[in-house]
Formats: C-alpha cells, sequence, structure tokens
C-alpha cells in the first residue's frame, strides 16, 4: 500500500487528473453494481495524462488495471490490491471525416454508432446497444449480430507503458479473433481507433439500430444489472442454449440468477456479491460440462482477490 500512497500523494492535486479515490467501491463504476473495492482509481482526464499516469505505474511496479465503460468487468469481493485506471472527460471525444470515424478510447459505442448515422455511414449498426467503451471494445473485439468491432477498424493510436511508446497498428496487427485481440494477450493500451465504414442511407441505418434495439430488448434481461452475455459463444453452438437445456434457466445463487429470459445472462437480482455470481457461473460451467461435454469460457473480465476467511 506504500507506494500506492506514494502515487496518490503525487497525483492528488494534479489538474489533469479527474478523480483519485483511495479504497474506490468498483461496484459503483461496474454494469454488474456488485464486487470489491480498489486500493486506487484514477481517471486521467486527457491523452497525455492517461500516457503519464499509465508511465508513473508501470515505473512504480504496481499492479493495475485500465477498465473502459465497466460493462465487462467484474471485482471480485476481495477487492483489487492496486490502481484501476479508468480515462477521463477529454478522452470521448468523436470525429468524422470522409468515410473514417476517428474515436477515443473512452468514446462510448453508442456515440461512435449515431456519429456514423449521422454521417450516413454504414457498418456501426451492430454496435448501437453494447455498453461498452472503444477501448474495452477493441480490447475484447465486442460484437453482436453478426458484426464485430474488428471487422470495421481500420488502426489505432496505441501505448506500451513497458517502454513508453506510442504507436499506430494497423488491423492485421491486432489479431482480433472471437471476443479477443492483441490488447487482451498484452500490456498493449489504446488510445484511439479509427473505424472504416461505408456511405449508406441514413434511414436504413437508423432502421437496423431500431430492429437490433428491438431484438434485445425482447430476448434480454435489460432491466436488471448485469454484464451482457456472461459466457463465450462455445463452437458450433450457443451458451444460452446449453445452459438452458441443462436446465438451469432461472437458477439463483445468493442474489445472482441465470436469467429466465436469456439463459446466457447472469443476472444481479438485487444485493449479489461477487462471489455469489461467481459460484452461480462456477456451478453453470460444471453442469453444462457434465451434460454435454462443453467447458463454458467467461466472457466477462473477473480481476482481484476472493475474501480469505480466518483460519
Amino acid at each position: 500500500m506504500r507506494d500506492t500512497e506514494q502515487l496518490i500523494s503525487e497525483l492528488k492535486s494534479d489538474p489533469d487528473i479527474e478523480c483519485v479515490l483511495r479504497n474506490a467501491p468498483m461496484s459503483e463504476y461496474c454494469s454488474f453494481k456488485a464486487g470489491g473495492r480498489a486500493d486506487c482509481l484514477l481517471v486521467p482526464r486527457g491523452e497525455a495524462a492517461f500516457v503519464r499516469v499509465l508511465s508513473l505505474i508501470f515505473g512504480m511496479g504496481l499492479p493495475y488495471f485500465v477498465m473502459g465503460a465497466g460493462s465487462n468487468l467484474l471485482v471480485r469481493d476481495g477487492g483489487f490490491r492496486g490502481v484501476i485506471v479508468k480515462p477521463g472527460a477529454d478522452l470521448r471525444a468523436v470525429r468524422v471525416g470522409g468515410n473514417l470515424i476517428t474515436a477515443l478510447c473512452g468514446a462510448s459505442l453508442a456515440a461512435v454508432s449515431d456519429a456514423a448515422a449521422d454521417a450516413a455511414l454504414g457498418g456501426l449498426e451492430f454496435a448501437r446497444g453494447i455498453p461498452g467503451s472503444v477501448g474495452g471494445a477493441l480490447y475484447m473485439n465486442a460484437g453482436a449480430y453478426g458484426g464485430d468491432i474488428g471487422g470495421v477498424t481500420e488502426s489505432a493510436k496505441v501505448f506500451t507503458p513497458a517502454d513508453g511508446a506510442v504507436l499506430f497498428l494497423r488491423r492485421n496487427e491486432m489479431e482480433f479473433s472471437y471476443r479477443s485481440s492483441l490488447f487482451r494477450r498484452s500490456g498493449v493500451v489504446v488510445l484511439e481507433a479509427r473505424f472504416e465504414l461505408v456511405p449508406a442511407d441514413e434511414a436504413d441505418i437508423r432502421a437496423r439500430m431500431a430492429e437490433f434495439a428491438r431484438r434485445r430488448a425482447e430476448k434480454q434481461p435489460l432491466s436488471a444489472p448485469s454484464a451482457g452475455s456472461f459466457f463465450k459463444r462455445p463452437t458450433g453452438g450457443f451458451a444460452g442454449k446449453l445452459i438452458e437445456d441443462a436446465g438451469l434457466a432461472g437458477l439463483s445463487c445468493g442474489g445472482a440468477r441465470v436469467s429466465p429470459l436469456h439463459a446466457g445472462f447472469i443476472v444481479n437480482e438485487g444485493g449479489a456479491t461477487a462471489s455469489d455470481i461467481t459460484d452461480l457461473m462456477e456451478i453453470v460451467r460444471s453442469t453444462v460440462f457434465d451434460r454435454f461435454g462443453v467447458m463454458l469460457e467467461p466472457e466477462v473480465r473477473i480481476i482481484g482477490d476472493d475474501i480469505q476467511t480466518p483460519l
């Protein structure tokens, strides 16, 4: 904790840092509305501060995690012993130029999709209802309804804390695959991304967005806190179908429940702990494996420590 306190001392009066929060309650920053505390949450306002903070943390040897919108993240109840960095207000800009959209890492996918529709550019309709940020979307190659972010990414500006370098990567250098990328497998951090889209009729774009929104509202439990689809799609099938066929739809563990509306979702029905969610996850995984021989892999990023029970 001493090094974390040193970091806090160095940054607490820095005008380029929006927030320096000790013992940060991560349940307030994650869509699951559950989980433990981080030793420190830092919110750098813009790119220069973001890079400087990451360099400082790396140089001090502190554990750290860069989060986006918190829509695909769960911090275990024992908390995160280190620093969580979240992009601030000046890292949410979106710019349109020709058939390219440039968005900073903290921009929401909804804002980027809306900017594309306003400019009559098609290709991002699938992303309108994904409640994440640009940085997080590249990190996990977010996708829905047959599209994914890797398919429309032209290039990205990135930072590597290990050597302090700011680089530009092309799409073929980002190693996109199903719900994964170079960013998930390395310490490279997205600063901004550029999306290459195609001219289209704005009314058609809006209609596709509306259709996807209708389908989400019908089939997904949008009213309860969750992290979206909890499991990755297994080869040759769908996680939700396997879970439902195993008779697990509606199963509860503490305040966590497998959604009866869409069994691929685990929801917080009120007062769920991170342990409730991860315990239910393990029950689902073991049951599906016993029944069908398929081991489901979480799509949600789970970090931090479990609460240690005294001996």
